[in-house]
């Protein structure tokens, strides 16, 4: 059978870039990759991803491409005369490149390749808990936090060798800080189990760095909270992670938000809730009471005959988030407080006031009757 047009296998045009060839075959690697493709599609996927390997190890050479658009397949197939297949080290690198990348689309990956082939890594983030009142997280704030951080070894001026002596080139590797296995038509490229990636060995390490080439150190840091923080949101600091490998960028830092328990309110979203007390005196005869608010104080008035539990909503006294148009409310809750410790006149005054609500009949307990009248209904 024909092969078909490679640039018609990987979906592009003719003049497009390089960048356009590794995206398109790096789509195609994954849709067709054998670990996602099992049973009956198994046998045709696997087809579909040796055609987009062979057309990607043609077109992301730029000679083998030049050889391609003069000549079409005759100019690059070994057994014509035309140019290297791709199976030889020659041939290698820019597939082995791209198939590392599609193995850190699939399997998370976080790798690249810098200066003399040798793979850069990203550092790894850092994370600082933070703990606030819950006025400053309403109002924001602005504070310094020191946290570890790494400086270059005056020692050994950053190499990691001890002085007088220098780095070798990883024998393993021969430098590239990559090993490349193949197996069947699948070419893997792996990180050097020797050199870690460095694409270099110490034999003599610096004393004081223990060949890092770093030491470690701590910095203070300025960092603004936003007004309307909540609990367990993060504040990114860039590139104030670990650093990167091999002149990797560094990662960055994470501060989570923890918020101090307050002594009267609760939050809730946007949303503040408190419990007032009141006496039982206030809650029959109703009448104006203070409420706490993070702003000051506001009052409410209370109607005759309030019960426990009662809510009362105090509009925009809550808390403007940080992606909020609005600040929330506040929600006062009414707790009815039953005295205690009473005097013997205290207790004959009750006396008195209970018989003489008794008199009154059920108006005077609305609650209590309806909630007899459940209980008779329920052992009928």
């Amino acid at each position: 059978m024909a092969k078909r047009d490679y640039y018609e296998v990987l979906g592009v045009t003719k003049n497009a870039s390089e960048e356009d060839i590794k995206k398109a075959y790096r789509k195609l690697a994954m849709k067709y990759h054998p670990d996602r493709n099992q049973g009956d599609e198994a046998k045709k996927a696997e087809e579909h991803f040796k055609e987009a390997k062979e057309a990607y190890e043609m077109l992301s050479d730029a000679q083998k491409r030049a050889a391609y658009d003069q000549y079409g397949h005759a100019g690059v197939d070994p057994n014509m005369g035309g140019g290297r297949g791709g199976g030889g080290p020659e041939g290698y690198g820019g597939f082995a490149e791209a198939f590392g990348d599609i193995f850190g689309d699939i399997f998370g990956g976080a790798g690249g390749r810098g200066r003399g082939g040798q793979q850069v890594y990203r550092g790894s983030d850092l994370s600082y808990a933070m703990e606030i009142t819950l006025e400053e997280a309403a109002r924001g704030k602005e504070t310094q936090i020191r946290i570890p951080s790494w400086e270059e070894c005056t020692v050994c001026s950053g190499s990691g060798a001890k002085p007088g002596t220098s780095a070798k080139a990883c024998p393993t590797c021969n430098g590239s800080g990559q090993v490349h296995l193949r197996q069947g038509f699948f070419s893997i490229q792996q990180t050097c189990p020797h050199c870690h990636g460095s694409g270099k060995i110490i034999p003599e390490p610096c004393t004081t760095c223990s060949g890092q080439g770093k030491v470690k150190q701590h910095k203070t840091l300025e960092v603004k909270i936003p007004a309307g923080i909540n609990e367990g949101m993060r504040i990114r600091s860039a590139g104030n992670g670990e650093p990167g490998v091999n002149n990797g960028p560094p990662g960055d830092l994470y501060i989570e938000i923890r918020i101090k328990p307050h002594d009267i309110f609760e939050r809730d979203g946007d949303d503040l809730h408190c419990t007032v007390p009141i006496s039982i005196t206030t809650a029959s005869l109703g009448g104006s009471i203070q409420i706490p608010t993070l702003g000051g104080k506001a009052e409410i008035e209370l109607p005759e005959g309030t019960q426990h539990g009662k809510t009362f909503r105090l509009r925009g006294k809550g808390i403007k988030g940080v992606r909020s148009s609005y600040p929330g409310d506040l929600y006062a809750h009414m707790a009815v407080e039953i005295p205690v410790k009473l005097t013997e006149h205290q207790r004959k005054l009750l006396k008195d006031l209970e018989e003489s609500l008794k008199k009154g009949g059920d108006k005077h307990s609305p609650n209590a009757k309806s909630w007899t009248d459940r209980v008779k209904d329920l052992f009928k």
